[in-house]
């Protein structure tokens, strides 16, 4: 005896989904992602050649080698830094605020001292560079605006 057979289809991969999927998980991302400004600022220290000289600002905070500050001819410690930077801040919103940091100055010394700046409301802040030159063998002091 004899059964018929039945006619199989042919078996096939239908993409259309697929493509659904990968479309609804690229819009997700798209979606998810924030974009957001950085608010750090981008510095390069402590080498300048394209600084201007200038005269030197009424107000220089001095960050050296080993974390310590100096300020108006005195030094102090990171923790009375913010102090300080309040006695000086309203000459320093005037005229501005140059901060001359030691090449081998750690980037967290120079960071708070900026930070410390701008919760004085202190905005015109420079940092002090020295000018590299191969035929000059002394470098000049320089100001980055």
């Amino acid at each position: 005896m004899r059964f018929p057979r039945r006619r199989r289809e042919p078996v096939e991969v239908n993409l259309t989904p697929l493509i659904d999927v990968v479309f609804l998980l690229l819009i997700f991302f798209m979606v998810s992602t924030t974009f957001e400004t950085r608010q750090a600022l981008e510095l390069t220290l402590p080498e300048s050649v394209s600084g201007v000289a200038t005269e030197p600002s009424p107000v220089t905070l001095v960050v050296s080698a080993e974390g310590v500050y100096r300020l108006a001819g005195r030094e102090l410690a990171p923790g009375s830094l913010g102090a300080a930077l309040a006695a000086e801040a309203q000459q320093a919103r005037e005229h501005g605020l140059v901060v001359e940091a030691d090449a081998q100055a750690r980037h967290a010394d120079v960071v708070r001292a900026l930070d410390q700046a701008g919760l004085q409301g202190i905005r015109r802040v420079r940092i002090a560079t020295t000018e590299s030159s191969p035929s000059d063998s002394s470098p000049r002091p320089t100001e980055t605006p």
